[in-house]
């Protein structure tokens, strides 16, 4: 009996449960705990209450979706622009181009179109202030006899070189137009290995394009590609077309400029370069204020420390970069340094390796006195050196396969 009785009462509970789900699902607005009804509920006699979806305040940016990086990309896309190069070339005289007779018949009109053709090429840029300032790569503008400047909203302009830094392989272009936009610089410094990061720039001439991908290392050097090197390194996809483009955080913030890629084929493989923001700003103001850029010299050949040679000149470890030769009478050698000398220390901070060494004393004031550590016959000396200025470079090739723009 009392068996019978309970299958009832269970019978009965699945089903109110039952048909309790089938009311809440398709008639949501009968339950009592919904917005509309609670609202109804307390609203005035005789009176209506009209609900709608609150909308973003005007001007306010909607919250980006998770795991997107729309707000980003929005944020600094408008600062990347793309640069288009043009530059006369002269073409290989045919012999018979000096044959006067036919020079004779077909004139000399012929002979001068033969000889010069036009080149072109293309690149990117970031917009780093609203006066019309890019930052772009030196070879993206290398001996371009006309640029110009495409804006991402359309607008052309013609852009002059304000100055260039080939041993960087950094560049200043002014364009003079109103109303534009500028990149917001970001931290490198603070940047780690596995922050996200999204390449910006125009690969392949197909128009602005967004890459995501990683830091994958931090101050990658002896790269053979500039002189002095610091390069961010990431998987972001970077192929011909994004050099001088922004390499930006997740935030929309300038973390570098993307300048060269790994590769045997010309297209992305995942290592791609890009020089710190830091560094480019502080070279960009110096070409702005001065149209190029200073830094100390002392004259010295240097060499790296293997673990050979740190076992021969008895180091604790592979730290400092040996003297292999001084420049008669330049600044190391009115210092007194000698072949064979092991630098340490430059202005109290340690020389890691020959790469180090360049970028502390390329930092230095020219005219300025410098405290020097060296090791000598394994004993630590210290000397006082008045640093000089670095000549003019003539700017190496860069390797095959490492350049991004052509």
């Amino acid at each position: 009996m009392f068996r019978h009785l309970w299958l009832i009462f269970a019978q009965t509970v699945t089903v109110c449960i039952a048909v309790w789900f089938v009311v809440a699902t398709l008639k949501p607005e009968w339950g009592p705990a919904h917005p509309a009804a609670s609202a109804s509920a307390s609203a005035p006699a005789g009176g209506t209450v009209t609900l709608s979806q609150s909308a973003p305040s005007a001007g306010q940016p909607e919250p980006a979706k998770q795991g997107s990086y729309s707000e980003a990309a929005k944020k600094a896309m408008p600062a990347v622009v793309n640069i288009f190069t043009t530059k006369e070339v002269k073409a290989p005289r045919h012999p018979f181009l000096n044959d006067p007779l036919f020079k004779h018949f077909f004139g000399r009109e012929l002979d001068q179109q033969q000889q010069q053709q036009r080149s072109s090429s293309l690149g990117s840029g970031v917009l780093v202030s609203s006066e019309g300032y890019v930052l772009t790569n030196h070879h993206v503008i290398e001996s371009a006899d006309e640029i110009e400047v495409l804006l991402s909203d359309g607008r052309r302009a013609t852009a002059k070189v304000v100055g260039s830094d080939p041993e960087t392989d950094l560049a200043v272009v002014k364009v003079d137009l109103k109303g534009l936009p500028s990149i917001v610089f970001g931290r490198p410094e603070s940047a780690k290995v596995g922050d996200v990061v999204l390449a910006i720039g125009n690969p392949f001439g197909v128009g602005q394009t967004v890459t995501m991908g990683i830091v994958s290392a931090l101050g990658r050097s002896h790269l053979g590609i500039n002189t002095f090197e610091n390069f961010i390194q990431t998987d972001a996809a970077i192929n011909p077309g994004n050099s001088g483009g922004a390499l930006v955080d997740a935030q929309g913030n300038l973390l570098g400029i993307n300048t060269a890629i790994y590769s045997r084929s010309g297209g992305s493989l995942g290592i791609g370069f890009a020089i710190p923001a830091n560094m480019g700003r502080a070279i960009m103001e110096q070409i702005i204020a001065t149209g190029s850029v200073t830094r100390g010299w002392i004259g010295v050949e240097i060499q790296e420390i293997t673990p050979e040679l740190a076992e021969s000149f008895k180091l604790p470890k592979n730290q400092g970069a040996i003297i292999a030769g001084v420049m008669k009478g330049g600044p190391a050698d009115k210092g007194g340094i000698k072949p064979g000398d092991v630098l340490m220390e430059i202005d109290a901070k340690p020389v890691t390796d020959s790469s180090a060494m360049l970028n502390l004393i390329a930092q230095l004031v020219p005219g300025s006195e410098t405290k020097m550590k060296i090791l000598r016959e394994g004993k630590p000396q210290e000397l006082s050196v008045a640093i000089g200025k670095r000549p003019k470079p003539t700017r190496p090739a860069r390797p095959a396969g490492e350049d991004d723009d052509e």
